[in-house]
């Protein structure tokens, strides 16, 4: 007789088998004592009836580790469809203080109870409930690797200790280092591009760090981006194409694999297409003071508000709540986008937004030195800063037309799931209130 886990057990029916694991629930009900164990594939109830082996739960809670070694009984109103009869408990770990969570119930994700969540999060993920979302979040950074890896992209990683600010501003961590000033990464933007002249097809996932003051649902100072980059693109639009096909296939398996988790999670039906409608930024101020009345024609970013707008639009009038927003200003550029030939007032650049979220930045980039080098200098950077030396050098020696994106792993997971806040889908969230557990 070995050891089996409780995803094992169906089938077995008539074996005697061993299975370890967590006590998760305990009901004790006219003579018999109910027992929930919970392990890593899913719980399965034993029901005890032996006075002795009773008498071993005496003071225990939940938590306790224990295996338990029964007859597996066919049970189809039980979960998984067995049961374990006659069982023979032996006690590893026990625990005799009271949760602070009940972890056998659904939890209450309202927001005045997320900081209780977070709080006692080594408790709370315990939750069959709050366990599937991390399980989903896997899931999902899985499908995005297989997808990546079967169009010859190569993995790289990149370093998040930086002697300066990748894209520059305040908003970065600072630190001391052996005397001398850096900072933690906001992204791999200057490495990946680099590496496009050795892999061509690159991509990380990894976390990022922006010290943004914001105590927002949609913001956190350590975020995990996917960050991708494709040398000898064709245009911008191979660039979107890639990643929508890319968030199609992990949406998609996503609901495929997980549909009862999902639906435990409250998550909404997935309404998406192969293929997301393209809006101007102009096309949708314009679409939006029309249907809403309020003008956001003079505005040059899409404002949160205009972001769940287009989402629904696209989902009630053409089937898919994913969309991107193309042609952004030139104002709003970064030095390395590329400006759009077409409409030199705007830039290769667009957001990918879904269920109302911007959930990536998707541009060409300007992969010509001399072009480069004068869209840093009009952006009051100095191109001889030693911070610049490495990354001008890769330019300098040879860079094919390139493009890629910068995507957030936490808010994807957090809208495939159905969840209201990012930090829901992060297991151990920081943001300006938090820097533990």
């Amino acid at each position: 007789m070995n050891d089996l886990t409780i995803a094992e057990l169906p089938g077995k029916s008539g074996e005697k088998a061993t299975v370890r694991g967590w006590l998760h629930k305990r009901r004790d009900l006219g003579g018999m004592v109910f027992v929930v164990l919970r392990d890593r594939s899913g719980i399965v109830q034993a029901i005890i009836k032996d006075e002795a082996e009773q008498g071993k739960l005496a003071g225990l809670q939940n938590g306790t580790v224990l295996s338990i070694t029964g007859d597996v009984v066919e049970e189809a109103r039980a979960v998984g469809g067995v049961e374990l009869h006659s069982p023979i408990l032996k006690i590893i770990t026990p625990v005799t203080e009271v949760m602070p969570i009940e972890i056998d119930k659904p939890i209450d994700h309202k927001s005045e109870n997320l900081d209780t969540l977070f709080e006692n999060r080594a408790v709370n993920m315990r939750n069959l409930q709050e366990r599937s979302i991390f399980k989903i979040r896997a899931a999902l950074t899985r499908y995005v690797r297989e997808f990546l890896y079967e169009r010859e992209f190569v993995e790289i990683q990149t370093p998040k200790l930086l002697a300066g600010a990748t894209e520059g501003g305040a908003e970065v961590f600072k630190l001391d280092y052996f005397g001398q000033e850096a900072t933690l990464a906001q992204s791999p933007q200057l490495y990946k591009q680099m590496s496009v002249a050795a892999f061509e097809r690159v991509f990380e996932i990894a976390p990022a760090y922006r010290a943004e003051p914001s105590a927002t649902t949609r913001h956190m100072s350590e975020v995990t981006m996917l960050d991708i980059e494709m040398g000898f693109i064709k245009n911008h639009e191979e660039v979107l194409d890639t990643v929508q096909d890319l968030v199609y296939s992990a949406a998609t398996r996503a609901y495929a694999d997980f549909a009862p988790e999902l639906t435990a999670l409250g998550a909404p039906e997935l309404v998406l297409k192969p293929k997301f409608p393209r809006y101007t930024v102009a096309q949708i101020h314009e679409m939006y003071t029309k249907a809403t009345g309020t003008d956001t024609t003079g505005e040059k970013d899409m404002r949160p508000d205009e972001e769940r707008w287009i989402c629904n639009h696209a989902k009630e009038t053409l089937g898919c709540e994913a969309v991107f927003v193309t042609e952004f200003p030139i104002e709003s550029m970064k030095f390395y986008h590329m400006v759009n030939p077409d409409n030199p007032r705007t830039v290769l650049w667009a957001d990918l937004l879904f269920r109302g979220l911007e959930l990536a930045t998707c541009p060409q980039r300007e992969h010509r030195y001399d072009k480069l080098v004068h869209q840093m200098q009009d952006s009051g950077i100095d191109p001889d800063h030693p911070g610049y030396r490495y990354y001008l050098q890769a330019f300098k020696y040879g860079l094919p037309p390139h493009g890629g994106c910068g995507f957030g792993m936490d808010r994807l997971v957090q809208k495939i799931c159905g969840l209201a806040n990012v930090k829901e889908a992060t297991l151990f969230p920081r943001d300006i209130n938090r820097l533990t557990p």
